[in-house]
């Protein structure tokens, strides 16, 4: 669709083929292309639930006709305006009339919305001092642009506090920019946005860092997490069904908040001064990760052994999402490990630095080559050709590293190198735990943004 879009706005004709269950997802990233009429011919089915008699026959009754069409019936570019200006009323009534609208609009995502009432909007400006109508950018798929005001509206929606809008501002920066990939928020694997925010603003606006981190319950982490798929919703209009076509969707994450106070006790750099940023800076992160799972019970001083047991748990988080590492794309994995601060003071006693930690996980997350070439070719075929990692390193599409012996049975790294593993210290201060999640790569690349506090608020 990409293609076809950027080849017609040249004046040449074009024919996107599209298989049925993704007719109503070409339909709806069109606009955001800037040619809402893209021509599209259909496929039967998929094609890989058809054996090559039924999808000649399919394409000879179906396909070709339309590709045809497609190829001499003229298209005209078009936007993405919805018709909606600032002071548009879109719904009257009780508390409950306006969320009817809102659900039928598909704009809300099934739970009560709070309605974003003229005065509640103003309520958000008010917090920062940027202009209503400042363009942040525009988002894919739909082309809209996400603007302050929209973000504010949208933060209403979420129950956020007009406190939050700096951090809504930033988080909506971080989604405009092209480097996070906002147009893969609905791909068929359904990983989800994680929010990783860093800094004072933590403590400042009373986000969770500590027992039960992740979980909801926390105004703060709850609402501002909500805000971004709500954002992703109206705004980009990823919608399930439409443009979202994740096979396996999963909810919205509540913010993961950083215990900056924990990480400058044992002299650990912040999250933000590994995303770039002074120590202290209040940076917001968002990545895009397909699932986590708990890494319990640590036990122990020893940093080798601990550091065994958390690359342990990050290897079995990663599996197809390893075409980020080598194959589909080069050196863009970014897991994330959350540890709790108490694991990270047991490390730290030992002087083992957030860096050797990195340097250490990356010694020890590793696993056979052969496993590593199946998850990315025979099992998914996300890599066609069931090439090996020697033929990869030969195309240029996996470090070196990767092609230094032709047995199989060689440990190789889920990661190209140590710093594309992301540490956090979150969660119970007294409990040995940490948790790993799996990245989706370009799909959702972490994506850092500062926020910027209002002159009141200094």
């Amino acid at each position: 669709m990409r293609a076809s879009a950027i080849v017609e706005k040249t004046g040449i004709p074009t024919a996107s083929l599209v298989c049925d269950g993704f007719v109503g997802q070409a339909t709806g990233i069109a606009p955001g292309l800037g040619i809402a009429g893209l021509p599209v011919a259909r496929i039967v089915g998929h094609v890989d639930g058809q054996d090559l008699d039924e999808l000649q026959r399919n394409l000879r009754a179906v396909t070709a006709d339309a590709v045809i069409d497609c190829l001499t019936t003229p298209v005209e570019a078009d936007s993405a305006a919805s018709g909606l200006t600032s002071d548009t009323v879109v719904a009257r009534g009780s508390f409950d009339d306006v969320n009817a609208v809102f659900y039928e609009r598909r704009w809300s995502d099934g739970l009560p919305v709070v309605p974003p009432t003229a005065g509640r909007v103003a309520a958000f400006l008010a917090h920062t001092d940027d202009d209503p109508d400042r363009v942040i950018g525009a988002l894919k798929p739909s082309g809209a642009a996400a603007t302050v005001r929209n973000v504010a509206i949208n933060g209403v929606m979420a129950n956020c506090l007009p406190e939050h809008m700096p951090v809504l501002i930033a988080l909506a920066e971080a989604l405009a920019d092209p480097g996070y990939g906002v147009e893969h928020s609905g791909d068929t694997t359904g990983g989800d946005a994680l929010i990783i925010l860093s800094g004072p603003v933590v403590d400042r606006l009373q986000f969770n860092c500590a027992e039960a981190s992740l979980r909801d319950g926390y105004r703060a982490n709850t609402s501002v997490g909500r805000f971004l798929r709500l954002f992703l919703r109206n705004v980009a209009r990823c919608l399930p069904g439409a443009t979202d076509k994740s096979t396996f969707g999963q909810t919205w994450r509540v913010v993961l908040a950083e215990n900056g106070a924990a990480a400058q006790e044992i002299g650990w750099p912040s999250f933000s001064a590994d995303a770039g940023f002074e120590a202290d800076a209040n940076v917001v992160t968002v990545g895009r990760f397909t699932g986590s799972s708990v890494i319990g019970s640590i036990y122990g001083n020893d940093p080798d052994t601990i550091a065994r047991y958390l690359a342990d748990g990050l290897v079995r988080q990663s599996g197809w999402e390893l075409v980020f590492t080598v194959g589909f794309s080069r050196g863009l994995y970014r897991p994330l490990l959350v540890l709790s601060p108490m694991v990270a003071k047991t490390l730290a006693r030992s002087g083992t630095t957030k860096e050797r930690l990195r340097g250490l996980l990356f010694d020890h997350a590793r696993l056979p080559a052969r496993k590593l070439e199946a998850y990315i070719g025979a099992w998914s075929n996300m890599v066609p050709g069931n090439r090996n990692l020697n033929q990869l390193v030969d195309a240029g599409r996996a470090a070196p590293l990767y092609g230094e012996s032709d047995d199989p049975e060689r440990l190789v790294p889920i990661v190209e190198k140590p710093e594309d593993i992301l540490l956090v210290l979150s969660g119970d201060p007294l409990r040995a735990n940490a948790c790993a999640f799996a990245s989706n790569g370009m799909h959702g690349f972490p994506t850092s943004k500062r926020i910027r506090l209002p002159a009141k608020w200094q």
